[in-house]
């Protein structure tokens, strides 16, 4: 299965992400860190934001307030890609 393609606004770098790997899994794969600590859904370290495009998390309900998922944003340790995405994560390194 093809993966969907994510980018990375401000970088300007993309990676493929292909389910059952979370965005912070499919990152790293890429040589591209993505901020994070727990891994599980609920430090916030990896909060970023989605421009554009859709995501299903693996875990029923995130650290995210309801405001925050209008808003965009999003846990990458623990969503997968379900369309082509646009993220902004200021603190993405390679």
């Amino acid at each position: 299965m093809a993966g969907m393609k994510v980018t990375l606004a401000g970088q300007g770098w993309s990676f493929d992400a292909t389910a059952p790997d979370t965005l912070l899994q499919a990152a790293d794969k890429a040589g591209i860190r993505l901020p994070s600590s727990c891994r599980n859904g609920t430090c916030r370290t990896c909060l970023c934001r989605a421009t554009s495009g859709t995501v299903r998390y693996k875990i029923e309900w995130p650290g995210l307030s309801l405001d925050e998922k209008r808003d965009g944003y999003i846990l990458p340790c623990v969503a997968i890609a379900e369309t082509d995405l646009t993220l902004q994560v200021p603190a993405a390194s390679r």
